[in-house]
């Protein structure tokens, strides 16, 4: 048994180093293809972008609840941000500064910025090529451009039938592992050190497991049911309440450590900038960190953050009441902008200002263990015992919450599938299958899901690449109309009937 293990750990291992090794650059060509394509959008639009996104918050169509099956694109960018915004926030921030030095942060924010293209492609696409289900709700996402979109292409129907069905079984196995138990594992092992009750960590179930860690995985089980099964707009409602506060009350918590260390700033900021093409010799132990290794590493760890090119947040962004493709696509760019761009950078921020790692050496201070722990020392610079249990509490939220967003990504590659009765199946399994991340040791299993999460991004990014003339279409098509002004026929839809109901909507 012990032989099978090690395998497995071996195959994995050799499949894993391919998909985020090679697979990185494809998707960094991806998102340089599309901005190229959509003339750097993120960039040469921002201010529309951020008028259409954030500044349309006080307007009913975009914040206010729906009637009917679908839910407002401020649902629809809030249960995204639920899935993104998650453990790779803080714990990954932190792994990418050790591991790859402060430059990593340098590359986490260029992955970043190509990120928002291709995210933007993926809800385009996402919106354009989505569909009705038998419950008249939206359904789409990149098994639905792959099937229909590449599919429709001269002798590429086969091939498009084929990678989306492997994009979704994928989809459904890391929503169990990376969406679910990993997520669920670190909520465990986080809260059970910070809050510690000695009456139930005292009794050891097996291993380093106890009835603490039974209880808070039932208590996870019997709210992630209450939420979950009631569906999409249930976990939308939960969402567009908790994510926004604990953004911005995470966001507030750094700022106040970073100014607390001002002095510290300049220095952190040259670190990230100069050690980005010049890794510091000292960091990395005698052999040191290579520049290969910074960029990977920041690269590596901003697409786990932002998920852009995993073809995941446009299942949740298809599902919003918006008509044009693009404005869905603009809060894709404002998905990766906060995620990344805001949560990522004050995480770094803090660690690097705070004194709980060296600037010139890396050396880390004495009594930390992990990654998340790294953060928790740097607040407790600041806040004491309570800055521990803060980070605990933003771990469990940011971790929660991904576990629903990640429940409706699986439940969307199901349907595809195999309909809606299984969809029902299937969440009763993804929701039992927490108690199992508040158990379980071993670390096999989040590699493994892992390797599903890049495996992914693989004919997500096929479709995209492949559909990157259609989306640099609706784009110039929506520019003339909404910027320029002019008067032509919007390009709305695939499909015909969907497209005739979306054009009256919007003329109204």
């Amino acid at each position: 048994m012990n032989n099978f293990f090690e395998n497995l750990v071996s195959i994995n291992d050799a499949i894993n180093s391919q998909v985020w090794g090679k697979g990185l650059y494809l998707l960094l060509a991806t998102g340089l293809l599309m901005t190229i394509l959509n003339k750097a959008f993120q960039v040469s639009h921002l201010g529309h972008w951020i008028k259409e996104t954030i500044g349309s918050l006080f307007n009913k169509n975009v914040s206010g609840h729906t009637k009917g099956k679908s839910i407002s694109q401020f649902q629809a960018l809030c249960t995204a941000l639920a899935a993104t915004i998650g453990v790779g926030n803080i714990a990954g921030v932190a792994a990418a500064i050790t591991t790859g030095g402060p430059g990593a942060v340098f590359w986490m924010w260029v992955a970043a910025f190509l990120g928002m293209m291709t995210n933007y492609s993926e809800n385009v696409l996402g919106i354009f090529y989505r569909r009705k289900n038998s419950d008249g709700e939206w359904s789409g996402g990149a098994m639905y451009y792959l099937h229909d979109g590449l599919g429709s292409k001269r002798g590429c129907k086969g091939i498009g039938k084929f990678l989306a069905v492997i994009f979704s079984i994928f989809c459904i196995l890391a929503s169990f592992g990376i969406g679910n138990m990993g997520q669920v594992n670190k909520i465990v092992v986080n809260f059970t050190s910070a809050f510690d009750i000695s009456a139930l960590s005292s009794k050891v179930l097996y291993d380093d497991i106890t009835l603490y860690h039974l209880v808070i995985g039932l208590a996870l089980v019997a709210l992630a049911a209450l939420i979950i099964l009631g569906g999409l707009k249930r976990i939308a409602n939960f969402a567009e309440k908790v994510v926004p506060f604990m953004v911005v009350t995470f966001v507030l918590g750094s700022i106040v450590i970073i100014i607390k260390n001002a002095g510290m700033i300049i220095p952190a900021l040259k670190q990230i900038f100069v050690t980005a093409f010049t890794p510091n010799a000292a960091w990395g132990g005698a052999t040191g960190i290579t520049i290969s290794t910074v960029i990977t590493q920041g690269c590596k760890r901003g697409v786990f953050s932002n998920e852009a090119g995993l073809g995941s947040s446009v299942m949740v962004h298809s599902s919003s009441n918006v008509k044009e493709p693009v404005r869905q696509g603009m809060w894709g760019i404002f998905e990766v902008f906060s995620d990344t761009m805001v949560v990522c950078t004050m995480t770094a921020l803090v660690i690097l200002t705070s004194g709980v790692i060296n600037l010139d050496s890396g050396a880390i201070s004495s009594g930390i263990t992990g990654d998340a722990t790294l953060v928790a020392k740097a607040f407790y610079t600041v806040y004491g015992g309570l800055g521990e249990k803060f980070v605990s509490i933003a771990i469990l939220l940011f971790a929660f919450t991904t576990v629903l967003g990640w429940s409706h990504y699986g439940s969307i590659a199901v349907e595809y599938l195999g309909g809606k009765t299984a969809v029902k199946i299937y969440k009763v399994i993804f929701v039992l299958m927490i108690i199992s991340g508040a158990l379980l040791t071993s670390s096999l299993a989040w590699d493994i899901s892992d390797t599903f999460n890049g495996l992914m991004m693989i004919p997500n990014l096929i479709g995209v690449i492949c559909l990157s003339g259609l989306v640099m279409k609706i784009t110039k098509n929506y520019v003339d109309r909404k910027i320029h002004n002019l008067d032509i026929e919007p390009m709305l839809s695939y499909f015909p009937d969907i497209q005739k109901e979306a054009e009256k909507e919007i003329r109204k």
